[in-house]
């Protein structure tokens, strides 16, 4: 069974930082590219952060480039992004995702950040 499992979320104040991560289950790992998208209230679900295969390309998006680091452990079959700097701004639900070769896709259910003093 396949599964994709968010964890880190939490409340924490402007300029904080945070690390997400992602465990995935049920399937190669190492084989998918995997992202980071996040949804804030009341907007489009937004992609955020995306990592090669082995970690060796990464792209991210203009409102978190600097701030955001994305990082993967194939070994752990686990995902990361670093978070820091952190504004009002990107309080959102966090969702990892893992895309394969053959366009299939998996969604984990996502987990709250929330950024307030």
């Amino acid at each position: 069974q396949v599964q994709l499992v968010e964890s880190g979320g939490g409340l924490v104040q402007p300029g904080g930082s945070l690390r997400l991560s992602c465990a995935a289950s049920g399937f190669t790992f190492s084989s998918y590219t995997m992202s980071w998208y996040r949804q804030a209230p009341g907007k489009e679900r937004e992609l955020v952060a995306v990592i090669g295969l082995t970690g060796g390309i990464t792209r991210y998006a203009d409102s978190v480039k600097g701030r955001f680091t994305i990082s993967r452990d194939n070994a752990k079959n686990t995902v990361y992004p670093q978070m820091d700097s952190l504004k009002p701004e990107d309080t959102a639900v966090y969702y990892c995702k893992a895309a394969g070769i053959s366009r299939n896709e998996y969604w984990g259910q996502g987990t709250q950040v929330t950024i307030s003093s």
